[in-house]
């Protein structure tokens, strides 16, 4: 399988299935045996991922990779011995880590939960091609990453101006939007991947969906005072005004 179909979501899964350790092979940069130089793809996940690592607490060492030809069987059974090496010396995952074993499957569920987010984010890293495979160590920042999980954007559908036309509802990737026919819709902040695809579904003409970032969500409205009152048509000619159970 090639590296770059290596996912964040696939690292985070299996620390939270209790990995101790994840190791990825690939081949050389530059000798990829496709045309789609995934290789690039996973150096930069993986740089990411490791400063994901450390900022939630876990000892990114935990997480290596490492690029060789298919030829290289040598190679590749002493680079994977040493890193086994290592991770037995660093012992069970949260033993000698930052963060509480009980502590550890909470942060990285909100880690995966986010990874869409983070994808859109940092995109025009995550597709760079540094030829150095030393350059990748510090491709990403910490101080970067620290940045980018306290600035999370959220996003929140003004009751006023929904018109609950359900677009933004069927295109929702992860169903986190409530509301159906006269409904106004909200969306569910847990559910919320945040990849905006609410954002750019929405009508320009009702421009109810907001980007929020840095101040809270208001909270959602009520259930009973989410219908919208539609009034009946008149003649040929349909009547678009609503009247809103609104406070």
């Amino acid at each position: 399988m090639c590296s770059g179909r290596v996912d964040m979501a696939h690292i985070l899964h299996a620390f939270a299935k209790g990995a101790d350790g994840v190791f990825i092979g690939g081949c050389r940069l530059g000798e990829c045996n496709y045309t789609t130089h995934g290789n690039y793809h996973a150096a930069n996940l993986t740089s990411l991922c490791k400063k994901i690592l450390e900022h939630i607490g876990l000892n990114p060492q935990r997480l290596q990779i490492a690029f060789m030809s298919g030829g290289e069987g040598n190679l590749f059974a002493a680079t994977v011995d040493d890193f086994c090496k290592t991770i037995k010396e660093f012992g069970p995952i949260g033993q000698d880590d930052e963060i509480a074993p009980a502590q550890l499957g909470v942060a990285l569920a909100e880690v995966t939960r986010l990874a869409p987010y983070i994808k859109i984010v940092k995109h025009a890293k995550l597709t760079a091609r540094l030829e150095d495979a030393a350059d990748y160590d510090n491709h990403f920042s910490l101080e970067e990453i620290e940045r980018l999980f306290g600035d999370v954007v959220s996003y929140y559908i003004d009751p006023a101006k929904c018109q609950a036309c359900m677009i933004c509802s069927k295109r929702c990737p992860v169903e986190a939007i409530e509301g159906g026919k006269s409904q106004i819709h909200v969306i569910d902040q847990d559910k919320c991947i945040k990849c905006g695809t609410c954002l750019n579904a929405c009508p320009s003409r009702f421009g109810a969906v907001t980007e929020i970032v840095g101040d809270p969500v208001p909270p959602p409205l009520p259930m009973e005072k989410r219908t919208i009152l539609r009034t009946g048509s008149k003649g040929n000619k349909k009547n678009t005004s609503t009247k809103r159970a609104l406070p």
